[in-house]
């Protein structure tokens, strides 16, 4: 297990609520470390919008432990009633990330009915606000992780698995359970990349100049997941009809073998291109052999009408037309993916050239 850089802050936020209590006597400086837990966030600006969440879910606790106090006292039943509307209004003002806080603070401030109940309230609910400026503070000093470089190499790994298993599968080398499994485990990981775009999204930019750049960044990014998902649902459609697959003539194969060469070898060339390690203004080539989605497709279109003039098709030949229609289908979006992002990739390179280039970080 590696220590997070979520982790890492969470500790040091705990810490210095605790200390900081401590340093202007706070009774029960905990409730201070507790509050601080609820406010780490990975982003500094979802750590804005959280502390003004958590700001509102605090005043809610606090205001409704005091209307129940003054009024009904503090009776264990009395304190349940109250987190029940605590809960409810936090639902209906669609802040239900502070509703452990929110019904902590109520607990907190309703444990009590001494002379001075106000003054014990108020240090209360200072208390735990003071948790959570711990944490914002927490949050702006400790940079977060660059997400840039962890959104690139998380979709750099992944192609790189992917198309592994492709070759492999075209060329009927690959295992089908192993890969089966593979499948799966991939599918999660492609879900943790769009929750890695959404972080770097969320990075704010501290000056205007870059805010261009990094909104065509995002763009080529959006569109490098997109090429990613289409090689696995390329991935998907070959293992799927594998079997399907084998039955096709060899010379057929053997096309689809050579245009699925020639399209990942594109795909890496792209990746490389936008950290600099190809110049922008080289063209791909792959020997002599050129990925032609109008030609792929005539050859499905042909090898079905021959098939048609041979015999008349069965069940189960229409069914492996079929089938082979969405490998060839998939592969032409996977070529569509990968050329529109060669082309945003190359525009942006040529026409903004003075921009930073992008560098990767081992």
């Amino acid at each position: 297990m590696t220590l997070g850089a979520r982790i890492l802050k969470t500790g040091i936020a705990i810490v210095l609520a605790l200390l900081l209590a401590q340093t202007l006597q706070v009774p029960t400086p905990v409730f201070a470390g507790i509050s601080a837990i609820f406010a780490i966030q990975p982003t500094i600006y979802r750590s804005y919008l959280s502390i003004i969440e958590q700001i509102q879910g605090n005043i809610i606790g606090a205001i409704i432990a005091v209307v129940f106090v003054l009024s009904f006292g503090n009776n264990i039943f009395i304190i349940g009633l109250a987190a029940v509307i605590v809960i409810t209004i936090n639902l209906k003002l669609k802040l239900e990330k502070t509703i452990i806080l929110s019904t902590v603070t109520l607990i907190a401030i309703m444990e009590t009915t001494t002379d001075d109940f106000i003054i014990f309230a108020i240090i209360r609910f200072s208390t735990i606000m003071l948790g959570i400026i711990s944490a914002f503070i927490v949050n702006l000093v400790f940079l977060p992780p660059k997400y840039e470089n962890k959104l690139y190499n998380s979709i750099s790994d992944i192609s790189e698995e992917i198309t592994k298993w492709i070759r492999l599968n075209i060329r009927h080398a690959s295992e089908h359970s192993l890969l089966k499994n593979d499948i799966d485990k991939i599918s999660d990981r492609i879900i943790k990349i769009d929750q890695l775009y959404l972080m770097y999204k969320e990075e704010r930019n501290y000056f205007k100049r870059n805010t261009p750049f990094k909104a065509r960044k995002l763009v080529i990014y959006r569109q490098m997941i997109n090429t990613l998902k289409r090689s696995f649902h390329t991935l998907k459609k070959l293992h799927r009809f594998e079997n399907e697959l084998k039955t096709l003539p060899e010379n057929f194969q053997n096309i689809i073998q050579q245009q699925l060469d020639c399209l990942i070898h594109h795909h890496e060339h792209v990746m490389l291109k936008f950290i600099g390690k190809v110049k922008p203004n080289v063209t791909f080539e792959e020997g002599n052999i050129t990925l032609d989605r109008k030609e792929l497709f005539y050859q499905l279109i042909n090898h079905y009408r021959e098939t048609v003039n041979e015999r008349v098709c069965e069940h189960n030949e229409e069914i492996v037309q079929y089938h082979a229609m969405q490998i060839i289908s998939a592969i032409i979006e996977y070529d569509e993916n990968v050329e529109h992002l060669d082309t945003l990739i190359t525009t942006i390179q040529v026409h903004h050239h003075h921009e930073p280039e992008v560098k990767m970080e081992e």
